[in-house]
């Protein structure tokens, strides 16, 4: 009896080590194509259909509910093997149960790939992304994504709905705190290491997801800021600002694409075969497949480009949207259209090969229940090796836009600290829009950070509250406008202190999917609380928390330091403090220009000249009459608590042939007193063009860190994929003429070179 026990103990044992190896298990891609192809041979119209169609989990949270959105349904579509995708179904245990009901009840038992919008973190949320951007340091965005995809891959996802690589040049547009900002070279780095973070080398390892590039295409370009609006540019501006990350996202592998709710040349993304089949699936070669927006399919009806269901999913399907998030119309109507030859099966196979095919290459075929470990769930979500990455990008996020009178770092003892802002003690806020996996009041607060340094006299008042009424994800935030009840006390507290910290911005939920604004100041009360009690004690430093850039000229004007802290996610209040207090040297610079007033927007460094650029003594120049149309704050700045020096600009020669590349030197020096990092900005201009070109483009950045009196050369290389452009026949070219190189710690450089390339 024993020797029967010990085999069958021997024969498990062998099995589970069968089925861990499995569970790793990377095929090659021919071996891939075999498994794709013979299940598709398998697979009925409907069930085709039913892999091109995602639902929402039981719950609907991030957008209206649909017509048929009843649990019941759901469950039976799953039975028969007629979803492919389930989105915001989270936890290894409900995972695994979803995924029970497709592999064992369904005909063909192929499993569900598990989407959820993982932006800047799973339950460990490192900053918003448009912060991480202000980093300007890939290593630390990468590891970024890695944390996140390690939470949620242990929660039973499997795919994110991220990076958001549009560009976006207008901060009313409240998902500006989703992406990069305003530039496409930075924007296109961004995207890269966000991509390779996520999905990792091996996208059949346990602890890394797919990646989803968003929105395709020129959702960053909502006319006035206003979310779901139509978007109206030109060629140039689509090749040469829009694409570029997309593009990028592309060769570093991305699987997953997701097109977005703006129109483009009068054509709904949804149902652009232009951007879809044309650039996407055929110019760019893109191999993974693309999903709708939330309903956005069935969106082509209120656009008023198809009239019923049936001609959205005719559109839309032939135009190359290959997955219908929650729009219903797929699985509605999608089948009969085929039976009826409207569209071809071929479409159908298309796209059910490029789904079939991530599923494959994330492992679900071996193993559908690989992520969903309980044991492993646990030990992951919140490691402390995650809060130290995500503190370490919060720090190197923050941006010092102003230190005149030299307030920061503060000195650690013998200081009466005054510190002020409903926004300091919140532990909500903080953490952000888009983290709809995290706990609410997780965040380590601004006055919890500083009250680890017990060497001054901490006092702390509220003055005002930002925000009054309930703050649920789905909710408006509802902002105080009228109670200053807190000013007084807030005023005397500050008439005692040798330093006064406030901490004032923007409600985590004031930006965001769905939060456009037309006032881009402070909200409600806090510019009187800032004006008040800079009455009484005008040493101030001001920390801003938004999802966005401001326009706070007044405080620019009167308030000696700024530094702008966006929403730094779980370890917002620590990293504050550390910088605060010198223990990291900020070096954060702006990956959006600040305006000056709401009227400059959009703004953004990388502008055309125009015929009438230059002021003459006549007021018929390119200007406004009322206020510099300079921004406050450029795309690029931020200080350091130390110093830099350019000089030595040089270029190899001053005349190349096209094909060439450019090698340009400089010498960048730290004249302070302490270590700092800078982040050194290459910008070039083409002087004269078949296409008009901007008056500065980003080119290259260094990141580089110096000791004291230290002095580096650092050294960039101009080719031909950052000398050219795209011209309006959306050709890429490289064009002989005059050149300037600028480098510089901003967009407003100061050295600068010329060249010449000839054909």
């Amino acid at each position: 009896m024993k020797k029967i026990v010990y085999t069958l103990v021997a024969i498990i044992i062998v099995q589970n080590i069968g089925m861990a190896q499995q569970k790793e298990k990377k095929y090659s891609k021919e071996e891939i194509t075999i498994k794709v192809e013979a299940l598709l041979k398998k697979m009925t119209i409907e069930e085709k259909v039913g892999q091109m169609n995602q639902y929402n989990g039981f719950w609907d949270v991030t957008g209206p509910v649909p017509e048929e959105g009843n649990a019941e349904k759901k469950y039976e579509h799953l039975r028969k093997g007629w979803v492919g995708s389930m989105l915001t179904v989270r936890g290894a245990k409900e995972v695994r149960a979803v995924q029970k009901i497709v592999t064992e009840e369904s005909r063909l038992g192929i499993p569900l790939i598990i989407g959820f919008d993982v932006i800047h973190g799973y339950k460990t949320l490192s900053p918003i992304p448009l912060a991480e951007a202000a980093s300007w340091d890939l290593e630390a965005i990468k590891k970024s994504a890695e944390v996140a995809a390690a939470e949620a891959s242990a929660s039973g996802i499997n795919w994110t709905f991220g990076p958001m690589v549009d560009i976006a040049r207008d901060a009313r547009w409240g998902r500006v705190m989703e992406g990069a900002g305003e530039d496409p070279f930075l924007g296109s780095r961004v995207a890269e290491a966000r991509v390779k973070g996520f999905q990792g080398e091996n996208l059949a390892a346990v602890n890394t997801i797919a990646a989803c590039a968003k929105h395709f295409a020129a959702y960053g370009f909502a006319e006035s800021g206003k979310e779901y609006n139509t978007a109206d540019i030109g060629t140039s501006t689509l090749h040469n600002i829009v694409l570029p990350p997309f593009k990028a996202a592309v060769d570093a592998g991305v699987k997953t694409l997701m097109n977005s709710f703006n129109e483009l040349n009068g054509v709904p993304v949804t149902g652009s075969s232009y951007l879809q089949r044309d650039i996407l699936k055929g110019k760019w070669g893109f191999k993974g497949f693309v999903i709708s927006d939330w309903a956005s399919i069935n969106e082509l009806i209120y656009w008023g480009h198809a009239k019923d269901k049936r001609e959205a999913a005719k559109i839309a399907s032939i135009a190359g949207s290959d997955m219908d998030m929650e729009g219903h119309v797929y699985i509605q109507e999608l089948a009969q259209l085929v039976k009826d030859g409207v569209v071809k099966e071929s479409i159908l196979d298309d796209a059910v090969r490029r789904i079939l095919t991530v599923k494959y290459e994330l492992g679900l075929f071996d193993n559908p229940y690989k992520y969903c470990d309980e044991k492993l769930e646990k030990e992951t979500i919140g490691n402390p090796k995650h809060h130290e990455a995500v503190l370490d990008v919060a720090k190197k996020s923050i941006v010092l836009l102003k230190n005149d009178t030299q307030l920061l770092p503060l000195k650690k003892e013998g200081q009466k600290i005054a510190l002020i802002g409903a926004l300091a003690a919140d532990k909500n806020s903080p953490l952000g829009s888009w983290r709809i996996a995290s706990d609410d009041h997780t965040a380590i607060s601004v006055l919890e950070g500083l009250q680890a340094y017990k060497g001054n006299s901490l006092v702390y008042k509220k003055g005002a509250d930002v925000s009054v009424g309930k703050t649920a994800f789905t909710q408006e935030v509802a902002i105080n406008e009228t109670d200053k009840s807190g000013f007084e006390e807030a005023k005397l507290a500050a008439k005692d202190a040798d330093v006064v910290i406030m901490v004032l911005g923007e409600h985590g939920f004031q930006s965001g999917e769905g939060r456009s604004r037309t006032n881009l100041q402070l909200p409600g009360v806090q510019q009187e609380l800032l004006e008040e009690v800079y009455k009484v004690n005008p040493n101030i430093v001001l920390v801003l928390n938004n999802g966005r850039p401001l326009a706070i000229s007044w405080a620019n004007e009167h308030i000696p330091t700024i530094l702008e802290a966006w929403q730094l996610g779980t370890q917002t209040g620590n990293a504050v403090a550390q910088v605060i207090y010198g223990d990291y040297n900020p070096s954060g610079k702006l990956p959006m220009s600040f305006p000056r007033n709401v009227g400059q927007v959009p703004i953004y460094y990388n502008h055309k000249s125009t015929g009438r650029n230059n002021k003459e003594a006549h007021v018929f120049w390119s200007h406004y009459i009322d206020v510099e149309k300079t921004p406050l704050y450029p795309f690029g700045h931020g200080l350091s608590y130390t110093t830099f020096e350019y000089s030595d600009l040089k270029l190899d020669k001053s005349l190349y042939s096209i094909g060439e590349d450019v090698h340009v030197s400089l010498k960048i020096k730290n004249t302070g007193n302490v270590k700092g990092k800078e982040v050194v900005q290459l910008y070039i201009r083409d002087l004269f063009g078949s296409v008009t070109r901007p008056v500065k483009e980003l080119k290259g950045f260094e990141l580089t860190e110096l000791e004291p009196g230290e002095t580096k050369t650092i050294q960039f290389v101009l080719n031909k994929e950052t000398l050219g452009f795209y011209n309006n026949s959306e050709e890429y070219i490289v064009e002989p003429g005059d050149f300037k190189v600028f480098v510089g710690g901003s967009s407003y450089t100061k050295l600068e070179a010329d060249f010449t390339l000839k054909e």
